[in-house]
């Protein structure tokens, strides 16, 4: 935190929340990510209350009417595809411009980036991500897989009691955000009473429907100049609702992979067109075949990439 943002105000003088706001930019932010997630109304709901909080408690410290760092360490659940990473890189954005760490990166990791597979090696493995991620946010997929009671030689407990630690003890410069599946997540609490008691702030990132996936898959192509003909988006809306009933289904993951295969075919499409022009429309337009020729239609089950 910068000086004129720590310096005590008198007790008589009064402060501008609005010019406080505007001056800190968080909402540069949050317009960020509107733009970049579709729907996920409760969850950007949830972040803008956290950046609320804590924009008041750099006032209140301002006012010397809190002491301590609030915990800010979070757990998002939800399936995969979501959006989980991507709002975790935007907290730390938001955390950084409040002057709670001194970066805002984004570090993530699995288990097998904590946890070692011999004695002496898991807390050198876990205190270098944690050098890493100080200073700005820990972002910590799968959390559950931390912890194996069914494997009594298993070293996850140990990456846990060195992150429970650093957790309470460097709260003012790292954010630890866990991640994993709601009832997984739920259990591993269960286990693991001294986690469940860091975390200030659960957040569960809904599935998204089927016409955000549509309205997402269009963001996507557009990003890198495609898009689809009025066919086309029809055929991908229909694609979605049989994709989504199979298995490993993965929301917006699963509409990346669906929309690489698309392009696939549009490429081997215009291929089969050699020997006659082709415009800059032709170049940038995905037609209904494309869609059509998935096996999820033809055959009712998965492309060989999980599209």
């Amino acid at each position: 935190m910068s000086e004129a943002q720590s310096k005590t105000i008198p007790a008589t003088d009064q402060v501008d929340l609005e010019a406080e706001f505007k001056a800190s930019n968080i909402q540069e932010v949050l317009d960020k990510l509107d733009r970049e997630l579709i729907g996920l109304v409760p969850v950007k709901t949830r972040i803008r209350e956290v950046a609320a909080l804590l924009l008041v408690d750099r006032l209140r410290k301002r006012f010397e009417l809190t002491s301590e760092t609030p915990t800010l360490h979070m757990c998002f659940t939800g399936n995969p595809g979501t959006g989980k990473t991507t709002v975790a890189m935007r907290m730390g954005e938001i955390l950084k411009r409040l002057g709670y760490v001194r970066e805002g990166h984004l570090v993530t990791v699995t288990r097998d980036d904590l946890v070692g597979q011999y004695i002496g090696h898991t807390a050198p493995k876990t205190k270098e991500v944690i050098k890493k991620a100080m200073g700005g946010v820990l972002f910590i997929d799968e959390a559950y897989y931390l912890y194996k009671p069914e494997n009594e030689r298993d070293y996850g407990q140990e990456s846990i009691e060195i992150l429970l630690q650093v957790m309470e003890n460097n709260r003012d410069d790292l954010v630890v955000i866990l991640a994993g599946y709601k009832d997984k997540m739920d259990r591993f609490f269960q286990s693991n009473p001294g986690m469940r008691s860091r975390i200030a702030h659960h957040i569960d990132f809904p599935d998204y429907q089927p016409e955000e996936l549509v309205a997402i898959a269009k963001l996507m192509l557009a990003s890198q100049n495609y898009h689809f003909s009025a066919e086309a988006e029809k055929a991908f809306g229909e694609y979605l609702k049989l994709r989504m009933k199979m298995e490993h289904f993965a929301n917006a993951r699963s509409v990346r992979n669906a929309l690489d295969r698309a392009r696939l075919r549009q490429a081997n499409r215009l291929f089969g067109r050699r020997g006659r022009s082709l415009s800059k429309d032709d170049l940038m337009t995905l037609e209904a075949e494309d869609v059509l020729a998935s096996r999820v239609f033809r055959e009712g089950r998965l492309d060989q990439d999980r599209a």
